[in-house]
């Protein structure tokens, strides 16, 4: 079993891509955006981790931005899953 990714939902893609990148230090692997579903995924790694993001795409943080909003809930949260990769 492999750990891959820890999904997060964000609200503000520009304010987000601001913490995590310019604040925290992360580095973009790679962006997936879908104009049919409406949503943009960035793939996110620490700068340590970068061989490893480039060739397994792990361990990384998925940014899920949503471009009409999410409708969460009262009482939840911006954490979405975590990815495992298995036998």
């Amino acid at each position: 079993m492999r750990f891959l990714h820890t999904m997060i939902r964000v609200h503000d893609l520009d304010k987000s891509m601001d913490f995590y990148c310019t604040k925290l230090g992360l580095l973009e692997s790679h962006r997936i955006e879908s104009e049919a579903g409406r949503f943009t995924l960035i793939y996110l790694y620490a700068p340590y981790d970068e061989q490893q993001a480039n060739s397994m795409q792990a361990p990384l943080i998925e940014l899920t931005y949503n471009w009409d909003g999410d409708e969460l809930g009262e009482g939840s949260s911006n954490f979405g899953h975590l990815a495992y990769r298995v036998d």
